[in-house]
């Protein structure tokens, strides 16, 4: 009996450790889509909206989940990142326009996640300036980013999602209405206001974010030549892909899920409606929820900052360095790929610059977000025709249900963000 039980302890622990060999960028990718600016977009909706947003977390998962998928494939086939693909194959004007509304949208992100960090700091050590904080971020990550070889990078960007559970303890410190959480989860609130049509566009963009797509295609292509299989891609590979991907979206969809679960009832049903900086959100909860929920609430922020902050600076560093066709990768070393590590400090710094010329870092959060909404459905167009293209492609095309999912998300995110530029030109 005993070696039963031992026999079976040991496939559990192998099967375990599979999983976790194969659980990689779709996790990283995933939980950088939870940071600080997604939390302080959820925080405004829950403060806001009540649970009226909570459907939306049910509705973006499928949806981001075949979008990033798309991208991992387009990676994983071409051997290049998206930027590289579209070089490529498309003409030169979509390329620079996607260049023009991407590194705006994303070192603002940067610039806000830093602050909110640095301010989140603040709260947990007081005596010490907020700006200090956000510069020591901003060194750590930068030295670490470039000086750590791409596996050491991946596996700490992997680890540092175990930070993302507090997310799941912290609204259940609080006594909660079941069948109203239910009831919001499963019935779609929809108000036609420019306010309630602007947070559905944020939190769309924050969840299915560009800058996301074009990390997943990249780190693909990283994983590839670290684990030296890009010669052959086949279906055990595309296999494990998908559920990479649908697990670390998955993460991300109940994390978003909690948020707003969180602040729609401690705080909406507190009084507090508005919330003007992530720091505010954590605060909130204090007096509200006790002392423990603010400090997980807060840790939170440090660490979804910790990874998102080198993906999204990343992510654009792939994005430049592919469309110049410099020399780019985490797998090399600074020497080797200059212009791939400079274009990351400079993103870093301009974003640090930012706290610094009187931009509200919340402001920026959710006009960041927005800005994703409105350019997200282009890009979802182009990567639908990328997925569908047997020239590229090959045998790895688009299925039924990707194309269905992935024309699902190019409606639903075109709808919100005509309906919210309607809305704000009839000034409602």
């Amino acid at each position: 009996m005993s070696e039963t039980i031992k026999a079976e302890k040991k496939k559990s622990t192998s099967k375990l450790f599979r999983f976790g060999k194969v659980i990689g960028p779709g996790l990283v990718t995933g939980a950088s889509d939870d940071d600080p600016s997604g939390i302080a977009t959820y925080s405004q909706a829950g403060a806001a909206f009540g649970l009226s947003t909570l459907w939306t977390a049910l509705v973006a998962f499928p949806l981001m989940a075949a979008i990033q998928q798309m991208c991992a494939r387009i990676g994983l086939v071409t051997s290049q990142g998206l930027t590289g693909t579209l070089k490529k194959h498309y003409p030169r004007p979509i390329l620079y326009l996607m260049l023009l509304f991407s590194f705006p949208a994303i070192v603002m992100n940067i610039g806000a996640d830093i602050a909110g960090m640095g301010a989140v700091g603040n709260l947990l050590f007081p005596s010490v300036d907020s700006s200090f904080f956000s510069v020591g971020f901003t060194i750590i990550l930068l030295v670490l980013i470039i000086y750590l070889p791409y596996q050491k990078i991946a596996s700490t960007l992997k680890y540092l999602c175990i930070v993302l559970l507090v997310y799941f303890i912290v609204p259940f410190l609080y006594k909660q209405d079941v069948l109203e959480i239910l009831k919001a989860t499963f019935i779609p609130t929809i108000k036609f206001n420019k306010e309630f049509i602007g947070i559905l566009v944020a939190i769309l963009g924050t969840t299915i974010s560009p800058y996301l797509f074009f990390w997943q295609a990249s780190v693909e292509v990283e994983e590839m030549k670290n684990k030296k299989r890009h010669l052959i891609v086949n279906k055990k590979i595309i296999f494990e892909m998908q559920n990479d991907v649908d697990f670390g979206m998955t993460v991300s969809g109940l994390v978003m899920f909690f948020i707003i679960l969180t602040t729609g009832t401690v705080l909406f049903n507190g009084g507090i409606h508005q919330i003007d900086t992530v720091e505010q959100a954590a605060m909130a909860l204090k007096p509200l929820a006790g002392n423990l929920a603010y400090l997980l609430f807060a840790i939170g922020v440090i660490g979804t900052g910790l990874i998102a902050i080198p993906v999204l600076s990343g992510s654009l560093s792939y994005i430049i360095t592919e469309t110049f066709g410099w020399e780019q990768g985490l797998d090399k070393k600074f020497h080797e790929a200059k212009a791939f590590y400079i274009t990351i400090a400079i993103s870093l710094i301009l974003g640090l610059s930012l706290n610094y010329i009187g931009i509200s870092p919340m402001k920026a959060l959710i006009y960041t977000a927005i800005l994703y909404g409105l350019t997200a459905p282009v890009l979802i167009a182009i990567i639908l025709h990328i997925s569908n293209n047997k020239k590229v492609m090959g045998e790895f095309t688009n299925s039924r249900m990707s194309n269905i999912l992935g024309f699902a998300a190019f409606i639903i995110m075109s709808a919100a963000a005509i309906t919210l530029l309607y809305l704000q030109f009839k000034g409602d």
